[in-house]
């Protein structure tokens, strides 16, 4: 399993699909997940991209650097990741904290970006006070006793009826969490307010929503759309975990938007 090796941490990485001259694809997970989070994405998109995924520092196999953390460290870590493997330029997918993660490498690293798919995610995600709130919960009780409202807020009862295995795998990943990465990820999100900043993005983007998601609901990826130099708003069936939840549509709106910017509204 390869691994970079930065001065706070090891991050754990993976590679997938074509070689030669086809595109960078970088994955980003939600907060609470690992790589695995995009199996279905890659098992589908491997053949016309080169796809980075990595687990974010504190999360699934990577290192827990001594918390807290902020956001240019987690967009830090892909730029890390980018320069040791030369890689120039990339596509960009991050859902959740993973799509703040990508919206902040859209203002500071926007010449390193081909397009950005943000998901499920928000300018401003909560307040610092319910991320507070969160931090002393998990370092009070750890992260298990988050899992049954998360399982609520991440998939409909529909999906987690007729899919518990997939259900039960994802949340076994949250649970599995590091109490430090964790809140020191919580701590970022705590901080990460880039409403005032969107419209320094330069780069086309796809926002993509979950149409029943109580996290980050259709509302919050119209605006990151609204605001941005080039930007559209796809909702796709499902709540937080969207790309699960829908794989078929959502690689297939991902693909069309990353294949020829053609998207249709």
């Amino acid at each position: 399993m390869p691994y970079l090796d930065l001065p706070t941490h090891r991050v754990h990485y993976r590679i997938d699909g074509a070689d030669g001259d086809k595109p960078w694809l970088t994955f980003c997970n939600s907060l609470g997940t690992d790589l695995r989070m995009w199996d279905a994405q890659v098992a589908d998109l491997a053949q016309d991209f080169r796809i980075l995924r990595h687990d974010r520092r504190g999360h699934g196999q990577s290192g827990t650097p001594q918390p807290p953390y902020g956001l240019a460290d987690l967009g830090g870590d892909v730029i890390a990741l980018w320069d040791a493997l030369s890689i120039a330029r990339s596509h960009f997918c991050g859902l959740s904290i993973g799509g703040l993660t990508g919206q902040w490498l859209g203002i500071h690293a926007g010449p390193r970006l081909d397009r950005l798919v943000v998901c499920a995610t928000a300018a401003r995600i909560g307040t610092a006070e319910s991320w507070t709130a969160r931090i002393d919960e998990v370092r009070a009780n750890g992260l298990a006793s988050l899992v049954p409202a998360t399982a609520d807020r991440w998939f409909t009862p529909a999906f987690r009826k007729a899919r518990p295995a997939a259900v039960d795998a994802i949340l076994g990943s949250f649970a599995a969490t590091s109490v430090d990465g964790y809140a020191g990820c919580c701590a970022a999100l705590a901080g990460a307010d880039l409403r005032g900043d969107l419209s320094r993005i330069a780069v086309p983007v796809l926002a993509i929503s979950g149409d029943d998601d109580p996290v980050c609901p259709p509302a919050d990826l119209e605006a990151i759309a609204g605001g941005v130099q080039d930007g559209r708003h796809v909702s796709l069936p499902g709540r937080h975990i969207v790309n699960r939840e829908s794989p078929s549509r959502f690689n297939a709106v991902l693909r069309e938007f990353l294949g020829s910017g053609a998207l249709r509204r």
